[in-house]
């Protein structure tokens, strides 16, 4: 079951069914009932490759061994086929050639089935493959700068699994004020999924507007980066400020009780020292 080069041109063309009589020796031919088969070189079972979404293109062949016409309903079980006539008249010593086409939804197991009048079934086992190529694709997402650390969301959107790197750099009003090198990160992301990660940020400038830009590196160089933006709050300022001005406090009062200590050995006070004098003479 070769894949259609167009998918969409091969659910307009006409599925023209075929008649074509089969030699059935006469002494068999009261007694002989019939099949389902593909159409062909004798295949077992009906078995497609394609990009998922691909329409491909096959022949079912009904097989009337008998004298008397046959009538049968063909389907399909487990996937969705077209068929160019699932309602098929047989004359006796007979086949019938349906063509049908199939959409690849994925990896998928199923069989064409046929039914006559009788109830009698016959069917053919049909297997279907997603061939999909490998493909690195992956995206930074939700890029948030909280207190003490950075959270992201790393999704993987090809079809490999990733062993991603990260590099961090945040720049501040008038320097840079982190810069981490790449780095394998420790997790590995399947296609489709999604990973909600925490980079550290200790020590992170409180009282500066910082603007963070995350880079990630797949295995085989694909790059995607993102960014976030973090402003002081007032309440942060605030209390930044605040506790600027208790230390500068705190500093001024321990300079000045330091001064005001007189050393060990060293002169005494001013009244002192004329005090001292007056009575030398």
């Amino acid at each position: 079951m070769p894949p259609t080069p167009n998918a969409t041109r091969a659910l307009v063309l006409p599925l023209a069914l075929l008649l074509i009589p089969v030699a059935v020796p006469r002494a068999a031919a009261a007694g002989a009932g019939w099949s389902l088969a593909p159409a062909g070189d004798g295949r077992p079972s009906f078995y497609a490759e394609g990009a998922p979404g691909a329409v491909v293109r096959d022949t079912v062949a009904v097989t009337n061994g008998g004298a008397r016409p046959l009538t049968v309903t063909l389907a399909a079980d487990g996937v969705r086929a077209s068929f160019a006539d699932a309602l098929v008249r047989v004359p006796g010593r007979t086949r019938a050639e349906v063509p049908f086409t199939v959409r690849v939804p994925g990896d998928r197991s199923g069989a064409i089935v046929a039914r006559d009048a009788a109830g009698r079934v016959r069917s053919v086992p049909l297997r279907l493959r997603a061939g999909v190529p490998d493909l690195s694709a992956l995206t930074v997402e939700h890029v948030r700068v909280r207190a003490d650390r950075i959270t992201y969301d790393l999704v993987n959107r090809g079809t490999t699994t990733l062993v991603p790197r990260l590099a961090v750099r945040a720049d501040g009003l008038f320097r840079r004020v982190l810069d981490r090198a790449p780095r394998t990160l420790p997790v590995r992301l399947a296609p489709g999924t999604r990973a909600s990660l925490t980079e550290p940020w200790p020590g992170r400038p409180a009282l500066d507007a910082v603007d963070v830009r995350l880079t990630v590196t797949a295995p085989d160089g694909t790059r995607a980066t993102a960014g976030a933006s973090a402003r002081p709050t007032p309440r942060a300022a605030s209390a930044a400020l605040a506790g600027a001005a208790l230390a500068a406090a705190g500093t001024a009062l321990a300079l000045a009780r330091r001064r005001g200590r007189r050393p060990p050995g060293g002169p005494g006070p001013a009244g002192d020292a004329g005090a001292t004098t007056g009575a030398a003479a």
